[in-house]
């Protein structure tokens, strides 16, 4: 299947498994009814766009982008596919017929090629479990009765197709030999003109062509045939390579060889990644020469195994919402050495792709090195997928406190989200702060931008769900204060054994160990910069200085304990 297109409506649904069932189905729903009012002559901004699936405006950048609608109706195709494949329901759960696209082709009379045509027509196709177990593509009854009734002539048209008299066969093979004198024109252009000429579908004049070809080879049609690959063909190949069309399935349709088959659609790669925008952060050890061995050699940090505790479900409204923090329970989470491991190995990846991509030549483009690209790409958004999972509880922590009656947990969860993975394009790994300091910021920030007015009343249901969250979470993440304060004495003494004087100041100040565990005094780095009479920058110095210190001297539990 091919991918999306759009940057924005990529980016969301990549954040949808992290949004309860629930929740999808109502935006699947949005999709489909978006799907059918869009027209391809126009352009939309993905605002409009973002709003109409998931309720929410889009303030920033990739809001302003401009979608043509005959891609927009490409991506939301597949937008609807990758989507329903998420939340597959049973065929049998149904309360209307679902056909497979065999199943629609034979009622139809026509080929299931048509069918796929019909599909960018706007033949809507959800992903059903069937019932021998498979997930795959089916159409419900009503989809197709609203579809027929929309197109009566094309319908009308591919239904006359296994009808065709031989006489129209024999005019169809007449002009094709005609016209295949010309050799400018490619295979492709011909049947186009054939079907122009006599008034058949695409399909109907093809299949008749190879048909004449395969029983009279030695009066074939295109028997040796090679016309030119103009540009829209160039896209065609490249958009049925990228649907799972074989290379053998493409040389036989276009008439070309397997070479010219792979440099156009290595070209067309070549285009898309020079298309496609590389963000990372960058760090100086990116540029040694044995960078790439001592970064992408080294194994993966583990993960921190969830604590495990029987805790009841939440009693929300909303059950899709308490099974989604059920399944929360579960995720690992990342410690300190592993998250710093994944964020280096993440942006390093973006690093090479980014300086490989400037490598790529304009003419014989390998497809070995585009390969190389695409890899370092592909895991980087691994890499990405598990930094986000390791942290959708932060998100949730936060929505409880932000959930207003105009903004329900749901929506501020799937919101907080896209925040969530905005966070990790831009944060800096090396600057020795966690990742949750970061995101909870941006987070926040995002939900004051584009959800004014959370501070209203909650009513009594929804403030009695928020109790339950929150009494549930604190508990998990209950700790034995007074080891805490033992454990903040022992840093204490290491501090005070070696730093100097301005260096304990800042470190006691800004990591809070002075004053209680309840109730730490912590001071931002304007306000020390201000006592000491020192700019926010150089006190910034300083405590990274420090940390470097007493990186040597701590274990690695005493120094997460600091700095967590």
């Amino acid at each position: 299947m091919r991918k999306i297109s759009s940057p924005g409506l990529s980016q969301l649904l990549m954040q949808l498994p992290y949004t309860p069932q629930e929740k999808r189905r109502k935006q699947l729903n949005a999709t489909e009814e978006l799907f059918s009012i869009i027209d391809r002559d126009k352009e939309y901004p993905f605002e409009f766009v973002c709003f109409r699936i998931t309720g929410f405006h889009l303030k920033s950048a990739i809001g302003d982008e401009l979608i043509k609608g005959s891609d927009l109706l490409e991506d939301l195709r597949v937008f609807i596919s990758k989507l329903s494949g998420q939340i597959a329901l049973a065929v049998a759960e149904q309360s209307e017929k679902i056909y497979t696209v065999e199943e629609l082709a034979k009622n139809m009379s026509v080929s299931t090629k048509t069918i796929y045509r019909w599909r960018k027509r706007g033949l809507i196709a959800e992903k059903f479990i069937f019932n021998t177990g498979e997930k795959r593509l089916g159409f419900s009854q009503s989809v197709v009765d609203k579809f027929l009734s929309d197109n009566p002539e094309l319908t009308n048209q591919a239904g006359n197709f296994s009808r065709i008299t031989a006489e129209q066969k024999r005019r169809i093979i007449s002009i094709a030999g005609k016209i295949a004198k010309n050799k400018k024109l490619s295979r492709s252009r011909i049947i186009d003109q054939i079907c122009s000429e006599t008034g058949r579908s695409r399909e109907a004049v093809r299949y008749t062509l190879v048909n004449h070809d395969k029983i009279n080879p030695e009066k074939a049609i295109f028997k040796n045939f090679s016309g030119v690959i103009d540009t829209t063909q160039a896209a065609e190949i490249y958009k049925l390579y990228k649907q799972g069309s074989k290379v053998q399935e493409l040389m036989e349709r276009f008439d070309r060889n397997k070479s010219s088959i792979y440099r156009i659609i290595n070209r067309r790669r070549a285009k898309v990644l020079q298309s496609r925008k590389i963000e990372f952060v960058p760090s100086e050890e990116f540029f040694n020469d044995d960078s790439q061995e001592k970064i992408l050699s080294k194994p993966l940090g583990k993960v921190q195994p969830p604590v495990k505790q029987d805790i009841k479900p939440f009693k929300l409204a909303d059950s899709s919402m308490s099974k989604y923090l059920q399944v929360l329970k579960d995720v690992p989470i990342l410690n300190r050495e592993s998250e710093i491991e994944l964020f280096r190995r993440y942006n390093f990846l973006k690093f090479l792709s980014d300086r490989r991509r400037a490598e790529l030549p304009h003419n014989r483009i390998s497809g070995i090195m585009l390969k190389q690209i695409e890899g370092y790409l592909a895991q980087a958004e691994e890499i990405k997928k598990r930094i986000i999972e390791a942290n959708l509880r932060l998100v949730v922590s936060i929505a409880t406190k932000h959930t207003s009656g105009r903004a329900s947990l749901i929506d501020l969860v799937s919101e907080g989200n896209i925040s969530l993975m905005n966070a990790v394009e831009k944060f800096d790994y090396t600057r020795g702060f966690r990742f949750s300091t970061f995101a909870s910021w941006t987070i926040t920030k995002d939900y004051a931008r584009k959800i004014p007015g959370l501070t209203s009343r909650l009513d009594k249901s929804t403030a009695q769900s928020l109790a339950d969250i929150h009494r549930e979470w604190k508990t998990e993440e209950a700790t034995d204060f007074a080891a805490i304060e033992r454990a903040h004495q022992s840093l204490t003494r290491v501090i005070k054994n070696n730093l100097n004087e301005r260096e304990q100041y800042i470190i006691l100040h800004r990591f809070g160990l002075l004053g209680s565990p309840i109730r730490k005094e912590i001071k931002t780095l304007v306000e020390i910069g201000r006592e000491l009479n020192l700019s926010k920058e150089r006190i910034r110095q300083i405590e990274l200085i420090a940390l470097q210190k007493l990186r040597q001297s701590l274990s690695a539990e005493e120094f997460e304990l600091l700095t967590s």
